[in-house]
């Protein structure tokens, strides 16, 4: 009777590690190969990460999994790499009529090194306030209080993962999120032009950039790894170098509201601005492209805009686009334990100072800013028609996005 226990044990043990075994050596990503050349996993741990390293206290299977990868990493450190690949047929430089680009311009100028800002102390008073906002129970806001298990699959979309390099990167529109994009296609090499991985982010096509099917993101580990999905991201949370670029919350709703409505996009006029136009300033019988809107002098008011976000029934149809989603909704500060947050303020410093630290810097440089990006000395005078009511709810909606990322509450604004 023992025997046949031992046996059927032993059976069911064969099973589970054959299919481990053909997760890691089948899957598209690469996951068993962890490509670790950041120079942290923890901003008080310096040094780099190798795989097979102390994995820290985890829950027994992903204990199991960890040891696992690890040993198919030695195993199979000379395996041939697969990656899920786009190809792009004949030329990918940049579509030079593309109205966006035209309109805002690349800021081509040569920044020198900036040793103004102590960059190390820099971020460790950016991580300091966040983990404080999210220890503190006296500050609260919607989905404060829950797990990383909690969040639902599809609101991990924005992690971008490069297994390559040991790196995860949770894009946040309208803060160089196209840029940081391109870095990361050309750090995992998930894009080719012409068979051959792009090198230089600003040849890779905008197009191709937000192509969904371009990026590894979390939400599509399910598919790949069912019910192991969520032990292997925490695996790589817990080993993988995360980072995130910010900007101040009113200045990144100002900037979305000139590239979405300010520009003639097919898609968010007829999404948003119809609406918008129909509820907030009573037209009826619009015109269904954006070009004879625009014609018309049919255009969506920042006064329009805001409206809609203070509107209730905006999030009852449909969570906020993620142009205007708050950050804390898209990449969940309180649940993943960021190595590095960068702000657009400070965007060259930051971006230089990031690539040194994954020690990337030889392979590629961050691209240039647009010339005109949105500033925060425009806050005045796009607010000055919105009523101080209007404004005081706008900021409680957007509060911890200033509260959790150290920018000062807009006392000007919110006052008489």
């Amino acid at each position: 009777m023992t025997k046949a226990r031992l046996l059927r044990l032993s059976v069911v043990l064969v099973s589970i590690f054959m299919i481990l075994l053909i997760i890691v050596y089948w899957d598209n990503v690469g996951t068993a190969h962890f490509y670790l050349h950041t120079s942290f996993s923890r901003p008080r741990s310096p040094g780099a990460i190798v795989a097979g390293e102390d994995w820290e206290a985890l829950p027994d299977v992903d204990e199991f999994l960890a040891k696992l990868l690890s040993s198919s990493l030695k195993q199979n450190s000379s395996m041939p790499r697969k990656t899920e690949q786009l190809l792009v047929q004949g030329s990918n430089k940049p579509v030079v009529s593309n109205l966006e680009e035209n309109v805002r311009g690349y800021d081509w100028s040569t920044h020198k090194d900036r040793n103004s800002l102590d960059q190390e102390k820099l971020q460790v008073e950016r991580q300091r306030t966040l983990r404080e906002f999210c220890a503190n129970s006296s500050f609260t806001f919607p989905t404060k209080e829950r797990s990383f298990d909690d969040i639902p699959n599809y609101e991990l979309n924005h992690l971008i993962v490069d297994d390559r390099h040991g790196v995860i990167y949770c894009y946040v529109p309208k803060v160089a999120c196209t840029n940081w994009k391109r870095v990361m296609i050309v750090l995992s090499e998930s894009l080719l032009d012409q068979g051959v991985p792009y090198r230089n982010p600003l040849d890779i096509p905008r197009e191709h950039v937000h192509n969904t099917s371009t990026h590894l993101t979390f939400n599509k580990f399910w598919r790949r790894y069912g019910k192991f999905s969520r032990h292997l991201m925490k695996i790589k949370l817990k080993k993988y170098t995360k980072f995130l670029f910010v900007r101040d919350p009113f200045v990144r709703l100002i900037s979305a509201f000139r590239s979405k409505f300010e520009l003639e996009n097919e898609d968010f006029y007829r999404r948003f601005a119809i609406p918008m136009l129909k509820l907030y300033s009573n037209h009826t019988n619009l015109p269904t492209s954006v070009s004879e809107a625009f014609g018309a002098g049919l255009k969506v008011s920042f006064s329009d805009f805001i409206q809609y976000l203070l509107d209730p029934r905006t999030e009852k149809m449909a969570p906020f686009n993620e142009h205007w989603r708050q950050v804390y909704r898209l990449c969940h500060p309180c649940q993943i334990d960021y190595d590095f947050i960068g702000k657009l303020e400070t965007l060259d410093e930051d971006a230089a100072y990031l690539l040194q630290l994954l020690k990337v810097d030889r392979l590629l440089r961050f691209p240039p800013s647009y010339r005109n990006r949105t500033a925060s000395s425009w806050e005045d005078n796009w607010f000055a028609k919105i009523p101080l009511a209007w404004r005081q709810q706008l900021y409680k909606l957007y509060e911890a996005d200033f509260v959790l990322f150290g920018y000062p509450k807009p006392e000007n604004l919110l006052k008489d």
